[in-house]
């Protein structure tokens, strides 16, 4: 069987021109998508649900059926695997013949390569930052300013003459830091 996938960004859009290439290319059911969202679309899931073996799946062009690279190879693997052919009109691709399966293995090479690149220079930028002594990460532990700090917040908070607020105004720290300080220097608070 022939499904048709047409779908438009928003709904001011029409999908006049879509449809009427759908059904030039012979789709026996033509599902329609006019719905603004970045990444649910409900009839596209169910369609992909009911395709089965020796099913054609067609579309008026490429950017119908994926928002991305990586989101069209997503889509025509789902497609390879469940053994649906896949044709684009306007792109003039039908991996029924080995035109359009060579097609889609380059694409497939690449986002391949495209994730290949971006771990390549994740990882030189991570090698990079520790050649000039940065690690990544949050800082371990407390700096000794800190340290200080929260020495003189146990000091004042268990003398018990002045107020939290006052404590926190007098160290430059907010309530928070305060608390926090305090549970680092093993304080046992009272409400």
């Amino acid at each position: 069987m022939k499904f048709g996938y047409a779908r438009t960004s928003s709904r001011d859009q029409n999908l006049d021109l879509q449809i009427d290439g759908l059904k030039n290319a012979g789709c026996n059911e033509i599902i329609k998508e006019q719905k603004s969202a970045i990444k649910d679309r409900p009839e596209l899931e169910k369609l992909l649900s009911i395709l089965r073996e020796g099913d054609v799946f067609i579309v008026w062009k490429l950017d119908r059926l994926g928002r991305s690279l990586s989101d069209l190879i997503r889509l025509l693997n789902i497609l390879k695997q469940k053994k649906v052919e896949f044709v684009s009109i306007k792109d003039k691709i039908d991996t029924s013949t080995p035109a359009g399966r060579f097609f889609f293995n380059i694409f497939a090479s690449l986002s391949e390569y495209e994730r290949e690149l971006i771990v390549e220079r994740t990882n030189a930028g991570l090698l990079a930052a520790r050649t000039r002594g940065r690690i990544g990460g949050r800082k371990p532990g407390m700096t000794q300013d800190a340290k200080n700090k929260a020495a003189a917040a146990k000091h004042l908070y268990c003398e018990k003459k002045l107020p939290v607020n006052e404590i926190a105004n007098t160290l430059g720290i907010g309530k928070s830091t305060l608390y926090r300080y305090l549970r680092y220097m093993n304080v046992e608070i009272g409400l």
